[in-house]
């Protein structure tokens, strides 16, 4: 079915973009406690794509199984503290979009509408 198939690819999204989240916190974390980490993991950040969180995990426990754990834990916080939110806030995000999109519409359909009353009102009276 459609809709459940445009949730499954949001959920992912979400999880790729939390895993992303994770990973600049915790860059930000080792800049302060272990520089040559910090710029290691952001280079390959950097070089990996984050985006597909699953291959970029599965990757970075080739060279860095700690950093994995960490990411992990990182992003299941994230999770905890974000995630019961999200919805309201999508709902809410896309009916303010929404009616700022309809009313430039309707305000530009209206300008339209006025702009060729007045050139047909125009054509009219040069020709009389």
């Amino acid at each position: 079915m459609y809709p459940k198939k445009v949730a499954q690819d949001t959920a992912k999204i979400l999880q790729s973009y939390l895993t992303f989240q994770a990973v600049r916190t915790i860059i930000d974390q080792l800049s302060e406690t272990n520089p040559t980490e910090a710029i290691w993991l952001s280079q390959y950040s950097s070089t990996h794509k984050v985006q597909d969180s699953d291959t970029y995990l599965e990757g970075l426990m080739l060279d860095r199984k700690e950093l994995v754990l960490r990411i992990m834990t990182v992003r299941q916080h994230l999770a905890e503290q974000v995630l019961e939110f999200i919805p309201e806030m999508v709902r809410t995000g896309i009916e303010q979009e929404n009616l700022q999109y309809r009313r430039q519409v309707l305000e530009r359909l209206t300008q339209s509408q006025l702009s060729n009353s007045t050139s047909n009102s125009e054509e009219n009276h040069s020709q009389e």
